[in-house]
């Protein structure tokens, strides 16, 4: 009776590694692509973006001017409220003011990115059929449409820190770094929201919980000084804590960013490790978006 033949052991373990590896090529040529596309796709980024913002405001009395009005009515509120009302106290001789709305700049551009980035998908169902459409701009699509509001925001600011006699900085200019790191963050949780929306329509109730808890675990209304010592490293574990600092200390207190290295060195890590994921996650469920949808 023969003996029936099975390959040894090793040849399987070597037919799984050349799929594995077959996979990784597949994914990291994927990966690279996702930037060509981003690249080569930047004027239709913007000028979707546009149509975006004009969407919003569209039938709309004063229209475009909401854009203004809105950022505008949020710190009056804000300065009533802390600094007439309560009466807030200087922070570190810094008028409470001018603190909160260097935070309240980039916190809500982070915010209103997120949010909108989530349910871009399912909002745009009829280009996710489109087969030659390039899906991951969508997210960064909303990112973009959000410059205005924060470019608004930084308006008050320079207009507050003039009104309080407060002194001018190149160290302005370094904003511009933590809004980049901003942006990479945000495009990173907005490619894993977006994704698992179009599966999961409970995904933007849990995101916006998640900011909320996010915008009260941030210093954005207290200092992390005021915490105690073995729970500040926890707190650090937010990555918007390093870019609402970094604002700070680029308008107010003219820190440069590589002053705490290893925060930002921690920071970077998580973004990056996000980004990555974001992209896999993306990656790997945009061919079922259009059944879905």
């Amino acid at each position: 009776m023969a003996v029936p033949k099975h390959p040894p052991p090793f040849t399987v373990s070597f037919l799984g590694s050349d799929i594995m590896l077959y996979q990784l090529k597949c994914l990291f040529k994927g990966f690279i692509d996702f930037f060509v596309i981003l690249f080569q796709r930047r004027s239709l980024i913007l000028d979707m973006a546009k149509r975006d913002i004009a969407a919003q405001y569209s039938g709309s009395l004063l229209g475009f001017f909401w854009t203004f009005i809105n950022p505008l009515a949020m710190i009056s509120i804000l300065w009533l409220v802390f600094s007439v009302g309560f009466k807030a106290a200087p922070q570190k001789n810094v008028p409470f003011v001018v603190w909160l709305t260097a935070a309240i700049a980039i916190w809500n551009t982070f915010s209103e990115a997120i949010n909108g980035s989530t349910a871009t998908l399912v909002n745009n169902a009829h280009l996710v059929k489109k087969v030659l459409f390039p899906l991951s701009i969508l997210p960064v699509v909303k990112l973009v449409g959000s410059f205005i509001t924060h470019f608004v925001f930084l308006l008050v600011l320079v207009v507050l820190i003039i009104c309080y006699g407060m002194p001018f900085s190149f160290f302005w200019f370094q904003a511009l770094y933590y809004f980049l790191a901003m942006s990479v963050l945000a495009v990173g949780i907005s490619w894993i929201t977006s994704s698992i929306n179009v599966f999961a329509r409970d995904t933007g109730q849990i995101v916006n919980v998640a900011l909320m808890f996010g915008f009260y675990c941030t210093p954005i209304f207290w200092d992390l000084q005021i915490m105690p010592e073995r729970l500040r490293f926890f707190f650090k574990l937010n990555p918007m804590l390093y870019i609402v600092q970094g604002y700070r200390d680029s308008f107010i207190y003219f820190v440069p960013f590589w002053h705490d290295w290893q925060l930002t060195l921690y920071f970077w890590c998580a973004t990056f490790l996000i980004f990555l994921v974001g992209a896999v996650v993306f990656l790997r469920l945009r061919p079922h978006f259009a059944d879905v949808l």
